[in-house]
């Protein structure tokens, strides 16, 4: 079983930048996938990024090169450092991983605000 938890998330004015970071506790070792989802009140549940083992990496189209999704030093750590943001991108945005053993494990999400 795998246990996330997130950080990072505020308020923050257009055009700014916040980083999240996600850490995996429990059996990291088998975590095979990464990522990183959104979701905005009304909306359905979106993945923003994903990184895979071998560094593979994948974005929503709105986020292309605004938004970079990378991996810590320890296995199963991963961020997101977000810039440019926009008022579409306030949303609650959670951490997920994928392993052969348990399938996906989903953290309780942190929030991001972007208001002027």
């Amino acid at each position: 079983q795998v246990h996330l938890v997130e950080s990072g998330g505020g308020v923050v004015q257009p055009g700014g930048s916040l980083r999240l970071s996600c850490v995996a506790s429990g059996s990291t070792q088998n975590i095979y996938l990464m990522r990183w989802y959104r979701q905005a009140p009304g909306k359905q549940r979106d993945m923003v990024a994903s990184i895979s083992n071998a560094g593979i990496t994948h974005y929503l189209d709105s986020v292309k090169a605004r938004f970079t999704i990378s991996r810590g030093n320890a296995k199963g750590t991963i961020y997101l450092q977000m810039t440019g943001l926009q008022l579409e991108d306030t949303a609650t945005y959670y951490c997920n991983s994928w392993d052969n053993i348990g399938g996906d494990s989903w953290g309780q999400g942190t929030q991001v605000t972007v208001s002027s």
